[in-house]
């Protein structure tokens, strides 16, 4: 009797969570894949199964010589493991205590653009991941203006592979400082958020890294879970082809 309180206690408890959809999008490699990986690792949301598989998946076609390849958790097409890139869009559902999500990874690939504006048009939160080695790219410009165009007001500009550029708080500064002159002063995202990650390591996606102690904002999780939606979604929005094919965007 006590096992089946708790379980419709909990069941009470997550049909009473408001549900944010939100994509991930950047140029291809920034880690899309991998942060959400990390992220449903890192706050165990997957089972003992799960994690044998893809330590499994991981020595046998990941790309991160044998280590957990975090990406394999989305990348579930053949062509896209083998490739070790996302091609479709992998949408995934999970929970927090205080949250319920649905995310979609999508590609970073121009080619398969139109792919990322289908998952665009039914997000209300965009996450746009830039590489700290590489600042801001034009697929970067492409997502933004993308996710801004069907109508997503709110942000996370997440800079990830922080523990390839030792953690630098000033390549930190000099790419949040590119975002905001050269995208950001051209759009009207109305919530924006900034924070240095390493989706391969886990840094600052659950909790705050010890490696930069010099960043004094909240954990990722903890900006999903929190995030104040003001607008809702566009469930009638169509892209006009001319734009998902247009190569250089006028930023």
């Amino acid at each position: 009797m006590k096992a089946t309180n708790e379980i419709k206690s909990f069941i009470k408890k997550q049909n009473s969570l408001d549900t944010l959809r939100f994509i991930t999008c950047g140029s291809v490699d920034d880690g899309k894949s991998t942060l959400l990986g990390r992220m449903l690792y890192e706050a165990q949301l997957i089972f003992d199964d799960q994690v044998d598989n893809l330590v499994r998946d991981s020595k046998k076609m990941g790309t991160q010589d044998g280590e957990i390849d975090f990406a394999l958790l989305v990348d579930g097409l053949a062509a896209e493991r083998e490739q070790g890139i996302t091609i479709d869009v992998a949408y995934r559902f999970f929970s927090t205590d205080n949250r319920k999500f649905i995310v979609a990874d999508s590609p970073g690939h121009e080619q398969y653009t139109r792919n990322m504006v289908t998952a665009a048009s039914n997000a209300e939160m965009a996450i746009i991941l830039v590489d700290a080695r590489n600042g801001i790219m034009p697929q970067t410009k492409r997502h933004s203006f993308i996710a801004n165009l069907v109508g997503i007001k709110n942000i996370i500009v997440a800079i990830n592979k922080m523990d390839l550029v030792n953690y630098d708080k000033q390549i930190f500064k000099k790419i949040v400082q590119s975002y905001k002159d050269n995208v950001l002063s051209k759009l009207n995202f109305q919530n924006i958020e900034f924070i240095p990650v390493s989706a391969l390591a886990g840094d600052n996606i659950v909790t705050n890294s010890e490696n930069m102690n010099w960043y004094s904002g909240r954990p990722l999780m903890t900006l999903l879970e929190t995030l104040s939606i003001k607008d809702e979604i566009n469930e009638s929005f169509s892209l006009p082809i001319q734009y998902v094919n247009r190569p250089n965007l006028d930023f």
